[in-house]
C-alpha cells in the first residue's frame, strides 16, 4: 500500500471558494435572470472593433503577436494606458505602468510583494470578496475599518493604524464592490494625508470609475498629496472593452513596481502578447471614450429600471442606495430577514442575487444583498424584479 502524499499548504485549505462564483454556476440554466454577477453586457461589446484590432495586430507582425514578450507589457499598450491615466489628472509615463492579466492579478502581485504571514491588512467592511481571498492566501490578518453610507471613516482609520500598525489599506473608493458607494473628495484627501503621516501603503482598486452616470469624477487617492509615493493604483479594461481579454494594469512607485515585475515573472512571465497588441491597436484606431459613453447610457437606464422596481420587490422596511455609477446596488432587508436563506427561494423563481454576508470581515450583516444591474436589459430587469418580489413574499 502506497503512502499518502504530503498535505496541502495550510493556506490552500484555510481560504474558501467564492460564493459568488458558486451562485453564478447555479444561475447558468436558461431563463434565469441574475442580479448576482457583476458581468458587463455582452451585446454592448464592440465586437467588430475588437475583431479589426486583432486583425491589425496579426497584419503588423504575426510573429510578434504570437511570441513571448516582456514582463512589463507591450510598450504601445503601456503608453496608451499612461496617456489615459494622465488625461484623468494623474501624470503618468509608460514606464510607470505594468500590464497585468486582469486587475485581479495586479492585486495578487501587490499582495505577494508587500504582505507576509501575520501582517495586518486594512479593508472597508464589506469589501471585494476576491481581495479577501488574496489576503487570506497570503496569511494576512484582515482588519475592517468602520464605514458609513459614504465609505470608510478617516478618524477611525487613523485610530486603527495607530493601534494595529498595518502594512496596507485596500480600498475601492469609487462605486465600491459590493456596496456601490463612492468615497467623498474630502475623505480621499484625509485618507491620503493619514497614510503619508502614519506610514501606510495604499492599494486603490479602480475598475469602475469610467462607469459614472451622473455627478463629477473625483481624483484618485494616488493623485492626492501624501499618497504619491505609497499608492498602488489598479485599473482594468474589463469593464470598458471586454472582460475576456483579461487585461489590467498597475501604476505604482518605482520600487514597488519593480518588485511586482519580479513577482509577475514567477507567476506567468507576461500577459498574453496578442491580447495586449490587439488592445493597443484598438486604443489607437477606435474612440474608446465614445464607446464607453454608449455603455454608460445603457447602464444608466438599467440602474434606473432596477431602482424603480425595488420598492415593490423588497419587503416593507427595506433600504437601498442609489449609486452614481458602477454596477451594483446594495440593499438591506428588515429585521428578521436573512438574505442567504432567501436565495434558495429566489433561484426557485428563476432570479438570483448575491447575499451580502460573504463580503464582510468579522460579523456579517445577514440582511444585506448585492444586486447587479448591468447584465440584463431594462425589460428583463422588470421581469426579474417581479420574480424577486414573488420569491421574497413566499
Amino acid at each position: 500500500m502506497s503512502a499518502h502524499p504530503p498535505a496541502f499548504a495550510a493556506r490552500a485549505t484555510s481560504v474558501g471558494g467564492s460564493p459568488v462564483r458558486e451562485i453564478l454556476a447555479l444561475t447558468e440554466r436558461p431563463g434565469v435572470i441574475s442580479f448576482a454577477g457583476g458581468l458587463p453586457a455582452p451585446e454592448l461589446f464592440d465586437t467588430e472593433g475588437l475583431r479589426a484590432a486583432y486583425d491589425a495586430a496579426f497584419a503588423a507582425s504575426a510573429a510578434r503577436a504570437l511570441q513571448y514578450s516582456t514582463t512589463e507589457g507591450a510598450p504601445e499598450l503601456r503608453a496608451a494606458t499612461a496617456a489615459r491615466v494622465t488625461a484623468r489628472g494623474l501624470a503618468t509615463d509608460a514606464d510607470d505602468v505594468l500590464i497585468t492579466t486582469g486587475s485581479q492579478q495586479a492585486l495578487s502581485l501587490i499582495t505577494s510583494t508587500l504582505v507576509e504571514p501575520g501582517d495586518v491588512v486594512l479593508v472597508e467592511n464589506p469589501t471585494y470578496l476576491a481581495a479577501l481571498q488574496a489576503f487570506g492566501l497570503a496569511g494576512a490578518r484582515v482588519v475592517p475599518v468602520p464605514c458609513d453610507e459614504d465609505g470608510l471613516l478617516p478618524d477611525a482609520l487613523a485610530d486603527i493604524i495607530t493601534r494595529e500598525r498595518p502594512k496596507l489599506l485596500y480600498t475601492v473608493p469609487t462605486f465600491q464592490n459590493p456596496t456601490g458607494r463612492t468615497l467623498p473628495a474630502a475623505r480621499r484627501a484625509a485618507v491620503a494625508e493619514i497614510a503619508g503621516r502614519l506610514g501606510l501603503w495604499l492599494v486603490e482598486d479602480d475598475p469602475y470609475s469610467d462607469l459614472r452616470y451622473e455627478g463629477r469624477h473625483l481624483p484618485w487617492l494616488a493623485a492626492h498629496a501624501g499618497a504619491e509615493d505609497r499608492t498602488a493604483l489598479l485599473g482594468s479594461f474589463s469593464k470598458v472593452m471586454a472582460p475576456g481579454l483579461r487585461l489590467g494594469w498597475l501604476r505604482a512607485p518605482a520600487g514597488l513596481r519593480r518588485a511586482a515585475v519580479v513577482a509577475k515573472q514567477a507567476a506567468d512571465l507576461h500577459t498574453s502578447t496578442v491580447d495586449q497588441l490587439a488592445a493597443a491597436h484598438y486604443l489607437a484606431a477606435a474612440d474608446l471614450d465614445d464607446h464607453v459613453a454608449a455603455v454608460r447610457a445603457a447602464y444608466r437606464v438599467r440602474r434606473d429600471a432596477l431602482l424603480a422596481g425595488l420598492r415593490e420587490a423588497l419587503p416593507q422596511g427595506s433600504t437601498w442606495n442609489r449609486p452614481e455609477g458602477g454596477m451594483f446596488i446594495w440593499a438591506r432587508l428588515p429585521e428578521g430577514h436573512d438574505a442567504t436563506a432567501l436565495l434558495k427561494s429566489a433561484v426557485a423563481h428563476d432570479v438570483a442575487f448575491v447575499p451580502g454576508a460573504p463580503f464582510y470581515t468579522g460579523t456579517p450583516d445577514p440582511r444585506t444583498l448585492r444586486l447587479s444591474f448591468t447584465t440584463h436589459t431594462a425589460q428583463e430587469i422588470a421581469v426579474g424584479v417581479e420574480r424577486l418580489g414573488r420569491a421574497l413574499d413566499r
